[in-house]
């Protein structure tokens, strides 16, 4: 389907001619007999190409009627794309190295570059640079000149199920210079299946005249007799993390049955979190309505003698930060034989044990000062005090003669800003 360009799209021009301007039927000088004008996507902005071509001036020639295109242009673009090489790599790059989706990469060219594409046009072109890609890797020269130095190989052999109901992808990688060599997807591993792979890749080291020191795979059926068929002399080793798996099986299964543990003991967090909510929701509401009536309210400064310190975050954002951390914590299963997730989440809990008990130690400390001069530090910030009533009057009297209240100039609050003196 072509790509439809905006009308007022802005084009830079790029003319290009044929280099080779000789006939390669008659060796006569080619002349230009018509234009091409192509659009591509580049990184560097939509750029026309006008492309010169030519062909032989003799109508006896049999290459007369035939057009030869100028060389460069298979360089910036393939033919019929509407993208550049370099906005074909790009994508390649993001999609196969940084592990983007595809509604990633098409809001980031559209956002840095200025390139729409449809879903549909970026899984085509993810799909041809996955073919580019193997192909180069299988390329017989670039695979000699990479081993040219090697005179021993080491294989290894493995089954990897993307989800389950799907067809299994076997891969055969070789470890000295880390390259996967090639992958098929097998519907049914039968043992004729992956001999022939391994048969295959036999055929390859041969092809690089390498000798194979080494196999290393699982103790799978297919993968035991097939390397013992076509490499009889040749050591085949357990898997390293196949066998401590097995081995730490049972570790393994004592490890699960521990996290169902630490989940049943750890509950109650949606509880919690909805509490904290409907505290914020119900103090929001209260200081909505405190805005709503001038009359009730009136705004005063509090200034401290020194800097105000950094406002700390409240205390109901602390516990939702803490319910989320043990959230995450309960929900993941990281790790492996010789880490068990159980131990991990052992230990992450009690780190999130530790980091409350020390806030707790602190607010205890802070508040056997709240007399003293951290006072000040606390009172820094611009507060609502409402109009002073009868009885709230005399509910002060009575709790002043109690408990008397530290004076400002022993808080070292600054005087209040704009109180009348009948107040």
């Amino acid at each position: 389907m072509p790509y439809h360009w905006p009308v007022d799209t802005d084009f830079a021009t790029l003319e290009l001619d044929v280099l080779d301007r000789d006939c390669p039927v008659c060796g006569h000088k080619m002349y230009i007999c018509d234009h091409r004008y192509r659009h591509v996507h580049t990184l560097d902005g939509p750029l026309e190409l006008v492309c010169k071509l030519n062909h032989c001036p003799d109508p006896r020639c049999p290459g007369h009627t035939k057009t030869k295109s100028p060389e460069i242009e298979a360089s910036i673009a393939p033919p019929h794309w509407a993208i550049g090489w370099d906005v074909f790599c790009w994508i390649g790059h993001r999609r196969f190295s940084r592990h983007s989706a595809i509604p990633q990469i098409q809001e980031d060219l559209l956002g840095d570059y200025g390139i729409k594409l449809s879903d549909e046009a970026i899984s085509n072109y993810i799909r041809r640079y996955q073919i580019m890609l193997a192909a180069r890797q299988q390329d017989p020269e670039v695979l000699r000149g990479q081993y040219e130095s090697v005179d021993k190989i080491i294989l290894t052999i493995d089954g990897l199920q993307p989800e389950k109901g799907h067809e299994t992808l076997y891969v055969v990688r070789e470890l000295t210079q880390k390259r996967v060599w090639f992958a098929e997807a097998l519907i049914s591993a039968t043992n004729d299946q992956v001999q022939r792979l391994i048969a295959l890749a036999k055929a390859w080291a041969e092809f690089l005249g390498k000798t194979v020191v080494l196999w290393i795979s699982d103790k799978q059926d297919g993968f035991v007799k097939g390397i013992a068929a076509e490499f009889p002399d040749v050591p085949h080793r357990y898997c390293d993390n196949h066998f401590l798996r097995d081995v730490a099986e049972p570790v393994l299964e004592a490890d699960s049955q521990a996290k169902v543990q630490m989940r049943r003991e750890v509950r109650g967090l949606r509880k919690v979190e909805q509490a904290v909510l409907k505290q914020q929701s119900a103090r929001e509401a209260s200081e909505d309505r405190g805005e709503e009536d001038p009359q009730a309210t009136e705004t005063v400064i509090v200034g401290p003698a020194n800097e105000p310190a950094p406002q700390a975050d409240s205390a109901s954002d602390v516990v939702l930060a803490y319910c989320s951390a043990v959230r995450g914590i309960l929900n993941s299963d990281q790790g492996g034989p010789l880490q068990p997730p159980g131990l991990l989440m052992a230990e992450a809990l009690g780190e999130v044990r530790e980091s409350i008990q020390r806030n707790l130690d602190e607010k205890k400390g802070a508040s056997k000062k709240s007399n003293s001069a951290a006072w000040p530090t606390a009172s820094t910030a611009v507060w609502t005090r409402s109009r002073p009533s009868k009885r709230k009057s005399e509910n002060t009297s009575r709790t002043s003669r109690k408990s008397p209240r530290p004076s400002n100039r022993a808080r070292g609050i600054a005087p209040i800003a704009g109180r009348s003196s009948s107040s």
